[in-house]
Order: structure tokens, then C-alpha cells, then sequence
């Protein structure tokens, strides 16, 4: 089983997501920077799933940089999820990918809807 490592400070959202996702994959939670780093040491999972603001604004951003220097984390999907796109009229879509600024993989918008989480995760683990 694919494994997932959900990277939120609300813990009803990493719940939610957990719930959607836990028939098909292996879920392990970090409530932010330093608990995520904790558990990337012990396991490598297939995907990461990460917000942008939790400690600060940019956390996410910062986290996703740092995975992709990593070389045993270089190679992991990272799905990054998002309200600032919105509220900072920030165009995410095209700039995912971007190695400086968004290495993510994909993004989503909060609030989520289930199926296209679901969507999105098989789509990254095929």
C-alpha cells in the first residue's frame, strides 16, 4: 500500500483527509514543520500532501523547497493545498512545478472536495 504523509496544522482537515483517502493508502500525520521532518525521518511515503501557511505564511513553501534538495526526498510527489491563492490572487496552476518558487507537483484549493482530492492523489500514485 501507497503511503501518504499528510502535512497540516488543523488537525480536522488531516483528519478529513485521512478519512477520504485511508481505504486506498497508508496516512501519517504531521501537524507542521518540525513534527513532519521528525516523521520523514523514520519513513519515506509516495506523496506528501502539504498546506502552505501553518507556523508561518510560507511554510509550506519553505517545506517544499527543502524536500526537493533532499535526495531522499527529491523524487516524492508533493500536493500542496491552498486558501492564499485566492486571497493573494496568486496563480498557482502555472506556477506549480516552478523548481525556485512552487516544486510541488500539484496543488489543490481549501476548501477540499473529497472526490477530487481522491482524483488528484491516484493521479500523482499511478
Amino acid at each position: 500500500m501507497k503511503k501518504i504523509l499528510v502535512v497540516d496544522d488543523d488537525p480536522d482537515l488531516r483528519n478529513a483527509i485521512r478519512t477520504v483517502l485511508e481505504t486506498r493508502y497508508e496516512i501519517t500525520e504531521a501537524g507542521g514543520r518540525d513534527e513532519a521532518r521528525e516523521v520523514l525521518k523514520a519513513d519515506r511515503p509516495d506523496l506528501i500532501i502539504l498546506d502552505v501557511m501553518m507556523d508561518t505564511t510560507s511554510t509550506g513553501f519553505e517545506l517544499a523547497r527543502e524536500f526537493r534538495k533532499d535526495k531522499n526526498l527529491a523524487q516524492t510527489r508533493i500536493l500542496m493545498l491552498t486558501s492564499v491563492d485566492s486571497a493573494a490572487n496568486i496563480d498557482f496552476k502555472s506556477a506549480a512545478g516552478d523548481p525556485d518558487w512552487l516544486p510541488v507537483d500539484e496543488y489543490l484549493s481549501k476548501p477540499l472536495q473529497p472526490k477530487v482530492l481522491l482524483q488528484k492523489v491516484d493521479n500523482l500514485l499511478a
